[in-house]
């Protein structure tokens, strides 16, 4: 009789993960678009380009448990966590609407964002 073999599972390496091209950066002022927190406006606090998440101050607050350590104090901790770009909108800064922007390249070659409804131009807060 054969003895029996447990062979492993081949273990496949995809390569480097592909960054997703996120439209809004850190400190943009965004609008969520659907979700529990649907019309909530917020403050981008951080992206995530490898997983195409952004993090919004005030949005998708989730509790964690935390147990106490010798540095830290323990309880329940209130955190925002992070949700889809996709989810979210560019705020116009003339009218406070969400909208789309499109992309200017001025005569010294900087990059500038329009707001598609207004014309305004949305600064870039970092």
């Amino acid at each position: 009789m054969k003895p029996l073999v447990h062979k492993k599972a081949k273990r496949t390496h995809n390569g480097p993960v592909a960054r997703v091209r996120i439209h809004v950066t850190k400190g943009d002022t965004v609008q969520v678009m659907s979700g529990d927190d649907k019309g909530t406006q917020g403050r981008v606090l951080r992206v995530y380009p490898k997983t195409g998440r952004v993090t919004v101050d005030g949005v998708n607050i989730v509790k964690r448990h935390r147990k106490a350590t010798q540095t830290t104090e323990g309880g329940i901790m209130q955190f925002p966590a992070p949700i889809h770009h996709s989810r979210v909108m560019l705020v116009d800064p003339k009218t406070g609407a969400p909208t789309r922007y499109r992309r200017q390249v001025d005569k010294d070659g900087t990059v500038e964002r329009i707001a598609v409804k207004s014309g305004q131009s949305i600064p870039r807060n970092r």
